[in-house]
């Protein structure tokens, strides 16, 4: 079982705030009434804990849900945009507030735009979180074939880039891609055949989510239409990176912004 930090923070929370709650109201007064010449008796250690805690769980759970969210990337999907080990940030107000555990939307700040990295639940199986490209809004007509992606019709700018590419994989070429305004980098393999061209069309309040790693990424093409209620958040920039905190370099991609 894959455990839900979310959860347990409002579970903290719930637990740490009604304690301080009830010593507030009850146990505070009821120590102090009944201390006499010696002074309140001692508060409790859970009590105390409680009161320690609450407000640090509080901001914590307040940062994490609404604003800005951290994440490690698992798997080399996202490459060469992204590699196994970096840590991102995710935002978490960049198209809508949602609340923590049921990621309900309370109020929507912004909308989806072709190009975007996003961070969602993984509709198989919601407890993980998938990171891919969302490269379909709701009513595109989208096609696969020749390492090349048509959406409604159109042939998306693609360029080979012919100069050597950090964190490419060895047997694949990068490849300059523009969805909407945003410039980014994908990677194929030439000699990997596609299992064919198929036309999606992406239904209302749905998204079509690719990785950039095309020929080696579980995306869309194969569990289908990503839900607008997956959707965690944003990713904007690389924090951290495994390899460079172990010594083995990529410590220039700390900082890094992600488009």
């Amino acid at each position: 079982m894959t455990f839900d930090f979310a959860a347990a923070l409002v579970l903290a929370a719930l637990v740490t705030g009604l304690v301080y709650a009830l010593d507030v109201w009850k146990l505070a007064p009821a120590r102090a009434a009944a201390g006499g010449v010696g002074g309140p008796r001692p508060m409790p250690w859970y009590v105390d804990w409680s009161r320690s805690f609450f407000p640090v769980i509080v901001v914590v759970l307040l940062l994490r849900s609404f604003i800005v969210e951290p994440f490690r990337i698992p798997s080399g999907s996202m490459l060469p945009t992204l590699r196994a080990g970096d840590f991102i940030l995710v935002s978490k107000f960049s198209w809508g507030l949602r609340l923590p555990v049921s990621n309900t939307e309370i109020l929507s700040t912004g909308e989806v735009k072709r190009g975007d990295v996003a961070v969602f639940r993984y509709p198989e199986d919601p407890s993980t979180a998938f990171i891919k490209r969302i490269v379909g809004l709701p009513g595109d007509r989208l096609v696969y074939r020749d390492k090349q992606l048509f959406v409604n019709g159109q042939a998306v700018e693609q360029t080979k880039l012919p100069g050597p590419v950090s964190d490419l994989e060895p047997g694949f070429e990068a490849r300059q891609e523009q969805l909407g305004d945003v410039k980014h980098l994908i990677q194929v393999a030439p000699r990997m055949l596609d299992s064919g061209a198929r036309e999606y069309v992406v239904p209302p309040g749905h998204y079509f989510a690719m990785g950039d790693n095309r020929d080696n990424s579980r995306d869309s093409r194969y569990w289908g239409y990503l839900p607008a209620e997956n959707l965690i958040g944003k990713a904007f920039m690389i924090w951290m990176n495994w390899d460079c905190v172990t010594g083995n370099g990529h410590c220039g991609r700390i900082g890094r912004r992600i488009e």
